[in-house]
């Protein structure tokens, strides 16, 4: 008779997780499994001024990005079905190419990923672990009203860009119909669609982490 494949406990899934923490905010993830669209694209020549906002947005960006593996990886340790653990491991994937591409597009630009970082990312987890353990639907809706702040974000980011500076255009487009995907897919896979003071609840929370994160 064929072994039965052994039920990961809650610990055994938290140890898993361990290193992908610690990756995570030490800025060492593996290589992104797509390479960054601004791969082969020549920089542009930044004013100084220009640099600091650019980088300031950068840096933005590669805090969401550490909250949403965080997010993840929360929802996907208390997610109740399997399905929905592999969904939420499959956009943490994919989320960790954003954070190579942002943290590769930084050191470009001669700056850091925030030092709040740590911070944002233990408030991430246990948001993403509290959704998990209340139910597989309102975990995926979490994520859909997630990613449409994020989207929201990229889109203004985008706009704030210098127009010479396809490299950072190139690496937020990627990103944003990215983030539409899994937005979507949340969606269609059951999450719950929340109430507007919730939604705006989360944009207050997300203010406070994209202008502290800009500056730190």
């Amino acid at each position: 008779m064929a072994a039965k494949h052994r039920q990961l406990s809650l610990l055994d899934r938290v140890l898993g997780e361990a290193d992908t923490v610690l990756r995570t905010l030490a800025s060492r993830e593996r290589a992104p499994a797509r390479p960054s669209p601004a791969k082969d694209h020549s920089d542009s020549a930044l004013s100084e001024r220009q640099r600091k906002h650019v980088a300031g947005l950068m840096r933005v960006n590669h805090t969401g990005e550490v909250c949403a593996q965080a997010l993840y990886q929360g929802q996907a340790l208390t997610a109740k079905l399997a399905d929905v653990r592999e969904e939420m491991r499959e956009a943490a994937r994919e989320e960790a190419d954003h954070l190579s591409w942002c943290d590769e597009r930084l050191k470009e630009l001669d700056s850091r990923p925030s030092a709040l970082n740590p911070a944002w990312y233990g408030l991430s987890f246990m948001l993403g672990a509290t959704a998990g353990a209340v139910g597989d639907k309102w975990s995926l809706g979490f994520v859909a009203a997630t990613e449409e702040r994020v989207c929201r974000h990229l889109r203004d980011h985008l706009k704030q860009l210098p127009d010479d500076d396809r490299k950072s255009r190139l690496i937020l487009q990627q990103m944003l119909e990215d983030e539409e995907r899994h937005g979507h897919n949340a969606l269609q896979a059951g999450g719950a669609r929340f109430p507007r003071p919730v939604k705006d609840a989360m944009s207050l929370v997300s203010k406070v982490m994209t202008e502290s994160s800009y500056w730190v």
